[in-house]
């Protein structure tokens, strides 16, 4: 007994002294963070100075200038949104349950009809199908709802200053004030995301640059609140970047009953899969077509599977991730077809 007690005391006392060396580690942790944060702020000014001296007086007029000191401040969130971007650990099922809910298919489906006529003259120039402009708005922003709250130009001025991805972001921010000086929006109204993409179709400054149109030919390529403009961007993008208008985005498929083995990196045709067993997400047989598709397998997932047709990797040059594409494609769906 006396033995066992000794045992539960040294026990007590080691967790007491890990307890108070873990409030210690992260008590200095939190001062580190605070003293980086509180002389980025200082030292910043700093920066701005030397940075607008150098590199920005040579190519642009006082007036910039002059906006770039009055506007320009370090930003403490999109240093800590920079170095802390979560792992993406949700399932497919669980995203999409998220990015095509009910209520953003029937929210599509209203804004489809809302805005058709618009959308069929953007089609018949551009080439790019209207739903497929809907749904990108409606995954990338809630249809405008959510741009961002952050100011770009100061925005990208921290991350230059932070240093992690310092020549990226200054190549975005030149570009930012390139869309400045040619008079498409103020310094003051330009808002995006913490890391610059900007307007209601996301647009990073470069994108804007090489695909932002002036649908409504009032002298401004304005993504932030002019909806002509958006619809005519981002089909511009879409079919810069080698869109098929004779094509759809890719399907979900059936693989369980498979006779071959299939490589993801491989395109085939439609009639060598079907030939092999696979079926359409419903278990009917698929066309019997000589256009060529790769295959998306998906983790923990043993029967079905996603088409990919060249489309889908044109979704993917806008956002490099399988599961934004397969919303998107799925999204569109839901506007045309109701399923």
């Amino acid at each position: 007994m006396y033995n066992n007690t000794l045992k539960i005391r040294y026990f007590n006392k080691k967790l007491f002294l890990f307890q108070k060396f873990k409030i210690f580690i992260i008590f200095i942790f939190f001062l580190n963070s605070n003293s980086y944060y509180s002389f980025a702020n200082d030292n910043f000014k700093l920066f701005l100075n030397n940075f607008l001296n150098e590199k920005v007086s040579v190519n642009y007029d006082k007036t910039i200038i002059n906006d770039l000191k009055k506007n320009s401040y370090f930003i403490k969130r999109v240093v800590e949104l920079d170095r802390s971007q979560p792992e993406f650990t949700l399932t497919l099922n669980q995203y999409l349950n998220k990015a095509v809910s009910a209520n953003r298919i029937n929210k599509a489906k209203k804004l489809y009809k809302e805005n058709y006529s618009l959308l069929k003259k953007i089609e018949k120039y551009y080439k790019v199908q209207p739903r497929f402009i809907v749904a990108l708005w409606g995954i990338e922003t809630d249809f405008g709802r959510y741009t961002g709250s952050f100011k770009v130009i100061p925005s990208l001025l921290t991350l230059v200053y932070d240093g992690r991805r310092a020549k990226y972001f200054e190549k975005e921010f030149f570009y930012a004030l390139d869309i400045i000086k040619d008079g498409h929006v103020s310094m003051n109204n330009m808002y995006g995301s913490w890391a610059g993409a900007m307007g209601q179709c996301q647009f990073m400054p470069s994108s804007f640059v090489k695909y932002a149109q002036d649908w409504n030919k009032d002298g401004k390529k304005d993504i932030w609140k002019t909806k002509s403009d958006v619809f005519a961007s981002a089909a511009n993008y879409l079919k810069k970047t080698g869109w098929n208008y004779n094509q759809t985005w890719g399907r979900k498929v059936y693989i369980k009953n498979l006779t071959k083995k299939i490589n993801e990196k491989k395109k085939y045709k439609l009639s060598y899969l079907k030939k092999i067993n696979m079926l359409n997400f419903d278990k009917k047989p698929l066309p019997n077509s000589d256009v060529t598709a790769r295959i998306i397998f998906l983790k923990n997932e043993n029967d079905f599977g996603y088409i990919a047709y060249q489309n889908f990797d044109n979704i993917l040059k806008w956002n490099r991730s399988n599961y934004f594409a397969i919303a998107v494609g799925s999204l569109s769906d839901y506007i045309l077809y109701g399923k």
